[in-house]
């Protein structure tokens, strides 16, 4: 009698096993899952880490081409008021002095610095600059006020985040909420001024 109790004993857990090896597949489909997820959101994080990165050095280079030419503060403010993707096409940067600096930033915003065939690759997404006076210089004796400017350097994120406040771009990426923004403000002296 108790052989035929194991018997259907045994009888009653066939497919148990068949049933924990689907549940641990259906475990492992969800980390996957997650795991795809996850890689996915990394690579965004990481284009964005790049876009970041080339505007910061398209920042820094026309920064220090302002500040080594400051004497001809006004004419990168009309020569930048917004240069880069839809503006003209890439220039042969002949000039000299500012013109010379906004037209090589002009083709670095474009990405004319590195290519893949014939598509210029090596900036950022959209990428746009503005020079702009913030304060306009005041020689007069007991004043003295230095003239204020900002670079500023905009592109298309690839993901929605708040607006920036830089006017700079803003109306030219759709959403507005995908523009980035970074800014550098750049003192020039008066060299009269006491």
């Amino acid at each position: 009698m108790s052989l035929t109790k194991r018997q259907s004993g045994c009888k009653r857990q066939r497919g148990t096993s068949l049933l924990e090896v689907l549940i641990t597949i259906i475990i492992l489909a969800f980390g996957l899952l997650g795991l795809a997820g996850l890689q996915a959101k990394i690579q965004l994080a990481e284009t964005e880490s790049f876009q970041r990165a080339q505007a910061m050095l398209l920042l820094s280079d026309m920064v220090q081409r302002f500040s080594a030419n400051s004497a001809d503060a006004a004419t990168y403010v009309a020569a930048a008021a917004l240069v880069g993707t839809d503006d003209a096409p890439l220039g042969n940067c002949t000039g000299s002095g500012a013109a010379r600096d906004v037209c090589e930033w002009r083709n670095a915003l474009k990405g004319a610095g590195e290519k893949t065939g014939s598509a210029n690759t090596g900036a950022m997404l959209g990428g746009r600059g503005c020079v702009t006076q913030v304060q306009v210089p005041d020689p007069s004796p007991g004043v003295c006020l230095p003239g204020v400017y900002r670079v500023t350097v905009v592109w298309q994120g690839l993901s929605p985040t708040a607006a920036p406040s830089l006017t700079c771009g803003q109306g030219a990426y759709d959403p507005d909420t995908t523009r980035r923004a970074m800014a550098a403000l750049v003192t020039v002296g008066l060299p009269n001024c006491i």
